[in-house]
């Protein structure tokens, strides 16, 4: 629970004895403040002066801050805001009573203010803590998933049939993707050719072609696949990944039969499933390596190396 200097509780009472004449005015005032307004009806306000009325309230409330600790920093916060004393010049010496609210809410203030900012701070201090703490929640949970994902692809390495193995490779690599929010769609049908799924990365859509066979990819592959990317939108990009690899004529394949596709290999999944690099990171650098060079296949091992 938070601590109520005295000098602030002082204030407070002072300003509230002073905002209003009448004291059923100052009721009314702090039956609208706070919630737990049934302590208002352990005061008795019409025998008691304004000042026991007050005095009585404010120090009940203290006494059971568990309850009332809230409804006391509405009441500071409230009186600390009032800036017009107008309803006071109805009754007699209106600039001396106005004065008198004007300077005790102002004493007020200082209080309120200095007590507000440091609430406030640790707010802010507690949402940044809590941020890191979700933050850190999501890593540990990701690290977990990406563990979860290692053994899953050590488990299918060592799947005797092949085509069951590339058909698993196709969801495995959907869990991946979905795990890095790329929104992967899984394998479809589209003019008679079967895709094998399609992500999204930093607003470019790309088509994902998944090989896991006993020999490495060929050039005749990726020439394939670069017409399937020819006859789709012109921002179409795609990925073709191969755990066995690629040939080194399909790793320098270039212009327009390796036009808008990047390489991965085994290699590659690997260093993200290790989480030696995240894979934002690894598409990101391989897509600008191509852009620049035009060179589709660009190894984890350099992108480590600072190449």
């Amino acid at each position: 629970m938070k601590k109520f200097s005295p000098a602030a509780i002082t204030a407070l009472k002072e300003a509230l004895i002073n905002i209003y004449w009448k004291k059923q005015d100052l009721k009314n005032f702090i039956n609208l403040t706070i919630k737990n307004t049934t302590i208002l009806i352990t005061i008795d306000w019409e025998s008691n002066r304004k000042y026991e009325s007050v005095n009585n309230l404010i120090d009940r409330m203290i006494e059971r801050k568990d309850i009332y600790e809230n409804d006391l920093l509405e009441l500071i916060l409230e009186t600390a805001n009032m800036d017009d004393f107008s309803h006071l010049r109805q009754w007699d010496d209106p600039d001396l009573k106005i004065k008198k609210a004007t300077e005790a809410v102002a004493n007020l203030r200082q209080y309120a203010n200095g007590f507000f900012k440091i609430e406030q701070e640790k707010k802010e201090s507690e949402i940044r803590k809590r941020k890191l703490e979700e933050k850190a929640s999501v890593i540990q949970g990701k690290v977990l998933q990406i563990e979860a994902l290692k053994s899953k692809f050590m488990l299918l390495a060592t799947e005797p049939n092949v085509q069951k193995r590339g058909r698993e490779l196709e969801g495995f690599l959907n869990e991946l993707f979905t795990l890095f929010d790329l929104e992967p769609k899984r394998s479809f049908a589209l003019n008679d050719e079967q895709i094998d799924g399609a992500f999204t990365f930093e607003n470019s859509d790309y088509l994902l072609e998944a090989k896991w066979q006993k020999r490495p990819i060929e050039t005749g592959d990726l020439k394939k696949f670069a017409g399937t990317l020819a006859s789709k939108l012109k921002n179409t990009l795609g990925l073709y990944v191969s755990i066995d690899g690629f040939t080194q004529g399909a790793r320098e394949l270039s212009g327009q039969n390796a036009a808008g596709m990047i390489l991965m290999d085994g290699m590659d999944l690997n260093a993200v499933l290790e989480d030696r690099i995240d894979l934002h990171q690894l598409l990101f650098r391989k897509r600008r390596h191509a852009a620049e060079t035009g060179e589709i296949y660009f190894s984890v091992t350099k992108i480590l190396e600072g190449k």
